[in-house]
């Protein structure tokens, strides 16, 4: 998993977090926390649980803080 700061990716999807917009709703932490972590550095783990489950939960985000977007399958001839 690569992590740059506020961004966050596994071979699926890249996860992104703009703090400035982040209302502090906990949304993301209360349902699924072992994602995302409030007292850990780096505070997001893609490697926790499902894409899936993850994609739930950001969509969750009453702020739009969090977003994602699928990553590319790139195929050389």
């Amino acid at each position: 998993m690569k992590n740059h700061k506020n961004k966050y990716e596994n071979n699926e999807i890249v996860v992104t977090f703009i703090p400035q917009k982040c209302i502090h709703a906990e949304k993301c932490a209360k349902g699924l926390s072992e994602v995302f972590r409030t007292s850990v550095i780096p505070w997001i783990n893609l490697e926790a649980a499902s894409t899936k489950k993850i994609i739930s939960q950001i969509r969750k985000c009453p702020s739009g803080a969090l977003n994602f977007c699928h990553k590319k399958l790139i195929l050389s001839a």
